[in-house]
């Protein structure tokens, strides 16, 4: 029987998130704990491949870092092809919510280079690969290519129809706020704890507030004009808000999702 394995690729910057998708609440867990636990029931073996000194929650997977940044998803793929202990690899970026494992079998089950194609689009980061193809991401990146579908189309892969394979969202995911907000509004949720410190604690008349999922704006809305917390589309200089006393956020765009904690105090006191 063939060993499988599951790739994660989860080092890229999330530049129109505004904030890492591997942390992203869905399901009542991070978002790269429930990728990874749908790909476990999949295959063998996972890989995550981050990005150098990227923060991440726990996983039950093997975690590789790219070898050198700014190289994009092919290098990704190098990392976490070679990493990988099976001879058949899927990958997956991280925001794959609907990932099923009938979807992987389909692509596994071609028994090399798959991918599938959506409104005319190949999908190579939702895709399977043979163990070889870490030398040859490797040859391409030296060449100067570094287009994941370089990459497939190398290898002669087979396009499949993703209309036709089962469980075809497992292909969509979410680049933007709107997308993910959205997302998660088809899903049951919790609320977001607003929690407020020092001047803010004053002048709000409150402790701590829930209030519904959204851009970090409307988390914290309901109490920005009596605490001044915003100044045009930032956190406003006199506060410091965190999220889950982990990450420190001030763009009012960035998504909050069910379950999570804003913690806003005094800009003094975050340093």
């Amino acid at each position: 029987m063939t060993a499988t394995s599951g790739i994660v690729l989860c080092g890229g910057r999330s530049s129109r998130m505004g904030r890492a998708k591997a942390w992203l609440p869905w399901a009542g867990r991070p978002m790269l704990v429930h990728v990874v636990e749908r790909l476990r029931e999949a295959v063998d073996d996972v890989v995550v491949v981050s990005a150098p000194d990227q923060s991440l929650p726990r996983v039950e997977a093997r975690v590789v870092a790219d070898r050198e940044e700014g190289l994009g998803p092919l290098a990704g793929l190098r990392e976490g092809i070679g990493a990988a202990r099976g001879e058949l690899v899927f990958v997956t970026a991280t925001d794959a919510p609907h990932l099923s494992v009938a979807f992987v079998h389909a692509l596994l089950a071609v028994g090399g280079a798959a991918a599938p194609v959506l409104g005319g689009r190949v999908q190579p980061l939702s895709a399977a690969y043979p163990a070889e193809a870490a030398a040859l991401a490797d040859r391409l990146i030296a060449e100067g290519r570094r287009r994941p579908l370089d990459l497939l189309e190398a290898l002669d892969y087979v396009a499949l129809d993703a209309e036709a394979l089962p469980d075809v969202d497992s292909v969509r995911g979410f680049n933007t706020p709107d997308e993910y907000l959205a997302a998660v509004d088809d899903q049951p949720s919790g609320g977001v704890v607003l929690e407020l410190l020092g001047r803010a604690r004053v002048r709000a008349g409150a402790a701590s507030l829930e209030v519904g999922p959204g851009r970090l704006g409307d988390v914290l809305g309901s109490v920005a004009d009596r605490v001044g917390l915003i100044d045009g589309d930032r956190v406003a200089r006199a506060y410091a808000v965190s999220l889950e006393g982990r990450t420190f956020l001030r763009d009012l765009a960035v998504p909050i999702g069910p379950g999570e904690h804003v913690i806003v105090f005094d800009a003094a006191v975050g340093g």
